[in-house]
């Protein structure tokens, strides 16, 4: 049997597990690539002057429809920077924000769809993040469950970023001039954590700048980071019931670029991002606060990584950023 065979009949057997587990419930021009910015032994980051935003956003969200070669369908929710004052429940097609906003793109997990994420996705778009969620055509809530498709996944998140990213230029639309198209990052859950750490492996793509994983591991995709520096924070509860801790943490352990790990001591596969709580808290600031950095140059936000990431004793911190 091939590698790739071998690999997806791993991916298999771990992901079976977590039908309706990932998530706690049962054409436009390509934009140019960046300039090469190979790594080097200790490569630094690729962070922009500091131009981080000084409040909150209202929220907005608004749906497209998007399908690659024409049997993908994949429905995209944008939650955005909106005009108004901050607080209150996401509005449908709001005014964007004055500003320009770098972009997140976010994976979620088997069984689950992106309305899931609700409560972290909207923290991200009020702190001044466009967050766009594609839902995937297999391994969404309510698809045939292919867990194989997580494999294909990371095309569908290109191909998304690629018409999302179109819009900053597009006749029109909302969020013309809006888009910080220089600076992206990927974010994803379980199946979508695999996902993620495919953009930054088997299929990288060179426009992403930083990496956020939850619960994720490298079976399928590999550990073969490549291309540009891009800081990446994994977080995992270390009572994970689906994706073992020490399978997250090798995956970590792999990472050449500046990297940090919040390990949630009492978390298990991820319903602390599902819902308001302590633990909601501590990964939306410590998320915030690394996107902030990575993606606006926020240094003063990098400094309050450890301290977000410890407050209230419910998760340890490794700290190589």
């Amino acid at each position: 049997m091939s590698r790739r065979g071998n690999a997806a009949l791993l991916i298999a057997a771990l992901l079976a597990a977590a039908v309706g587990g990932c998530s706690g419930k049962a054409p436009t021009a390509e934009r140019p690539h960046p300039p090469d910015r190979s790594t080097s032994a200790t490569p630094a980051p690729r962070v922009p002057e500091g131009r981080a935003p000084t409040k909150d956003f209202a929220v907005g969200v608004r749906q497209l429809k998007l399908n690659r070669d024409g049997d993908r369908p994949l429905p995209l929710t944008v939650w955005y920077p909106a005009a108004g004052e901050a607080g209150g429940d996401p509005e449908r097609s709001a005014a964007v924000a004055d500003g320009e906003f770098p972009v997140v793109m976010f994976s979620h997990g088997l069984g689950g769809r992106p309305d899931d994420y609700a409560a972290l996705l909207t923290r991200w778009a009020a702190a001044g993040f466009v967050v766009a969620a594609p839902t995937f055509p297999h391994t969404s809530r309510g698809a045939d469950g292919n867990v194989l498709d997580v494999l294909n996944q990371p095309a569908d998140v290109s191909y998304a970023l690629t018409h999302v990213l179109a819009l900053d230029a597009a006749a029109g639309d909302p969020l013309r001039g809006r888009l910080a198209a220089d600076r992206v990052a990927a974010a994803g859950h379980s199946a979508g954590g695999v996902t993620t750490v495919g953009l930054f492996t088997a299929g990288r793509d060179e426009r992403l700048d930083a990496g956020v994983v939850f619960a994720g591991t490298s079976l399928g995709v590999g550990t073969a980071f490549a291309g540009a520096t891009a800081p990446q924070l994994f977080v995992h509860g270390e009572r994970d019931e689906v994706v073992e801790y020490a399978a997250g943490k090798a995956v970590y352990d792999a990472v050449p670029w500046p990297k940090a790990m919040l390990s949630l001591t009492r978390g298990d596969h991820g319903r602390a991002l599902l819902s308001d709580g302590a633990a909601l808290r501590v990964v939306a600031e410590t998320t915030v606060d690394f996107l902030r950095w990575s993606l606006y140059g926020d240094a003063a936000a990098k400094d309050r990584i450890p301290t977000d990431a410890t407050r209230g004793g419910l998760a340890t911190f490794d700290n190589h950023l």
